[in-house]
């Protein structure tokens, strides 16, 4: 049997190494493996925009270490300058995603570090700043096996588990969010089967998870999203676990388009529906879910099945990428620190309270 403190899944999904963040290109999965060095927050912008890297604590890592490129050759100015800049670029970089709180927790963390550095020259305030993208990748790492320690209790032998996206290392800096629990579930020798929603439009169930769990062993099947209602009716699920990009203070969760309806069904067929996020994308500062910015991407997106057209030329498009889950229909958030449960507003505020 693995020890679950020592496990770790099979995919890594970016990495600092001499002042080069290099990530796995999620657009080329599952068909092709390739890591692609970023070599300017342009690029940085662009590999999160077309989600070469993708999920909240994954951007809001590759956002802090772009932060860098757009400082890495500014050390010469004066540190008045270099903060202006930077802060600059920070509100760049946040752009790219608007809807995942990690990316904008991430960068205002650095640029308030770097406030808070403010005496320092241009060059030493840059090695302060490094370290501290570092310590946001590091500290994400524990995040996930905290969140992996809270859930895995949930997780018995024989039952069903229904996720949906990607909330996997993919989607992090190891074991994920939705996924931890069932990685160290699985790493325990516990006899599970995850179902995994394909995600349409852009397949990140199918492409990602479905992938990186096959690679690391799970027993794992994946579904098209239509399909969820059907293998619920049947008693194939037992439980659902899904990751967010942002949860409002009342406990409505923003994730890919498509979770409400699972949230929905969950509550009819009366399965327990968890959320697993680190404490970061809790955002106290949002009442509900209806001030969460919802993107819009591309008409293409769904007007195509990969290369090929299926919806005819002119058609009117509508692609939301995430929509919100009201919080009544969640039963409870998984953390770092253990499960947040009702009343999620109440209880949510007594915790960052602290």
């Amino acid at each position: 049997m693995t020890e679950t403190n020592s496990y770790k899944p099979v995919v890594q999904t970016l990495s600092w190494s001499d002042g080069i963040l290099t990530i796995i290109d999620q657009t080329r999965l599952p068909v092709e493996v390739v890591y692609e060095e970023q070599e300017s927050i342009e690029q940085v912008w662009d590999s999160i925009k077309k989600l070469k890297v993708r999920g909240a604590p994954a951007i809001g890592i590759a956002g802090a270490y772009g932060l860098l490129y757009a400082v890495k050759d500014k050390q010469d100015l004066d540190t008045e300058e270099f903060l202006k800049i930077l802060k600059q670029q920070a509100e760049y970089l946040e752009a790219s995603r608007p809807t995942a709180v990690n990316l904008s927790w991430a960068l205002k963390r650095m640029v308030s570090k770097a406030d808070s550095l403010a005496s320092l020259s241009a060059g030493k305030l840059y090695m302060e700043l490094e370290k501290e993208a570092i310590a946001i990748h590091d500290e994400d790492r524990v995040l996930c096996r905290g969140m992996g320690e809270s859930g895995m209790p949930l997780i018995k032998d024989g039952i069903g588990v229904l996720t949906h996206c990607n909330a996997g290392s993919l989607a992090t800096s190891e074991l994920g969010t939705a996924t931890a629990p069932m990685y160290l579930a699985h790493a325990a020798g516990l006899k599970f089967k995850v179902y995994a929603d394909e995600t349409r439009p852009l397949l990140q169930g199918a492409r990602l998870t479905a992938w990186e769990l096959q690679q690391s062993g799970l027993d794992v099947t994946l579904i098209t999203d239509n399909m969820a209602a059907f293998m619920m009716s049947k008693g194939f699920i037992d439980l659902a676990i899904t990751g967010t990009d942002r949860v409002a203070a009342n406990g409505d969760t923003a994730n890919k388009i498509g979770t409400m309806g699972v949230a929905i069904l969950a509550k009819y067929f009366n399965i327990p529906l968890y959320i697993a996020c680190p404490s970061s994308t809790f955002d106290m500062n949002t009442p509900s879910g209806d001030e969460i910015v919802i993107e819009e991407r591309s008409a293409e997106e769904v007007t195509f099945f990969g290369e090929r057209r299926t919806g005819p030329e002119g058609i009117q498009v509508r692609n939301p990428a995430f929509d919100v889950t009201p919080h009544e229909l969640i039963t409870g958030f998984i953390t770092e620190n253990g499960i947040v449960r009702p009343p999620f507003k109440e209880n949510l505020a007594k915790i960052f309270a602290k």
